[in-house]
C-alpha cells in the first residue's frame, strides 16, 4: 500500500508543477519503480514512432547533437574574438558550454545506443552460437534499460533541486540551470527507447532466421 501512495503522492506532485513538491515525492524509493514502468510505456512508444516515422529514428538525436556542437564552437569562437580584439569577455562564455557539451554527450549516447557502438562486442559475438548471440542482445538490452533507469532517477532529483532552489546559470541573470539538465531525462527516455527498438528488431531477426550481429561502425551505423 505504500507504494501506491507514493505513486499517486509523486503523480499529484508533478501535476501540480511544483518543484519543491516534486523535489519532496521523487526522494521516496517508490520513483524507481515509476521510472521503470514509465521508461518501459515511454520506450514501446517512441519506437512505435521511429518505426511509423523514419526521418524522427534517423535525425532526431543527430539533430540535437549538431545544434549543440555548433552552439559550443560559436560561442568560443566569438569569445576569442571578443576578449583578444575587444578586450571584453561574456561572464556566462564559459559556463553556458559545459552544459550544451552534457546534452550532446547524452543524446549522442542515445544515437550510439541504436547503432550499436558501445562496447558491442561483434567480432567475439559473431562466433557464438545463435542462441547465445541472441541472450547478448538480450544482455544489451538489461543493461541499456537499466542504465537508462538509474539516469533518469538521478537526474530527475537533481533537476528538481536545481529548480527548487532557483539556480541560475553562473555568468548570467536570469538563465535557470534545470532548463539545461532536464535534456538528461529526456535523454534517458531516449535511450530506454532506443534498447526497446534494438531489441524488438532483434526478437524479429531471430524470428525470421536473419543474422543477429552485424559489425558497427562509429559514425557511420551498422553495416551487415
Amino acid at each position: 500500500m505504500s507504494i501506491w501512495s507514493d505513486l499517486s503522492t509523486l503523480a499529484a506532485a508533478f501535476a501540480s508543477g511544483d518543484s519543491f513538491e516534486i523535489r519532496t515525492a521523487l526522494r521516496s524509493d517508490s520513483t524507481w519503480i515509476f521510472g521503470a514502468v514509465f521508461l518501459m510505456a515511454a520506450g514501446v512508444g517512441m519506437a512505435w514512432v521511429y518505426r511509423r516515422v523514419p526521418p524522427v529514428e534517423r535525425h532526431l538525436e543527430r539533430t540535437v547533437m549538431v545544434a549543440s556542437y555548433l552552439a559550443i564552437a560559436l560561442i568560443i569562437f566569438w569569445g576569442v574574438i571578443d576578449r583578444f580584439v575587444f578586450s571584453n569577455q561574456q561572464p556566462w562564455s564559459t559556463t553556458i558550454p559545459p552544459l550544451l557539451f552534457m546534452i550532446m554527450a547524452w543524446f549522442g549516447a542515445a544515437y550510439n545506443i541504436r547503432v550499436r557502438t558501445h562496447l558491442s562486442f561483434s567480432e567475439f559475438r559473431t562466433g557464438m552460437p545463435r542462441l547465445g548471440q541472441f541472450l547478448c542482445l538480450w544482455l544489451d538490452f538489461v543493461l541499456w534499460f537499466g542504465f537508462a533507469l538509474i539516469l533518469l532517477v538521478t537526474t530527475l532529483r537533481l533537476v528538481a533541486l536545481s529548480a527548487s532552489n532557483f539556480q541560475i546559470v553562473l555568468g548570467t541573470d536570469n538563465t535557470l540551470q534545470w532548463w539545461f539538465l532536464s535534456a538528461a531525462p529526456v535523454a534517458a527516455t531516449l535511450m530506454a527507447a532506443r534498447a526497446v527498438e534494438n531489441i524488438l528488431d532483434d526478437i524479429r531477426n531471430y524470428r525470421a532466421g536473419r543474422p543477429l550481429i552485424r559489425q558497427a561502425v562509429i559514425g557511420g551505423g551498422e553495416t551487415s
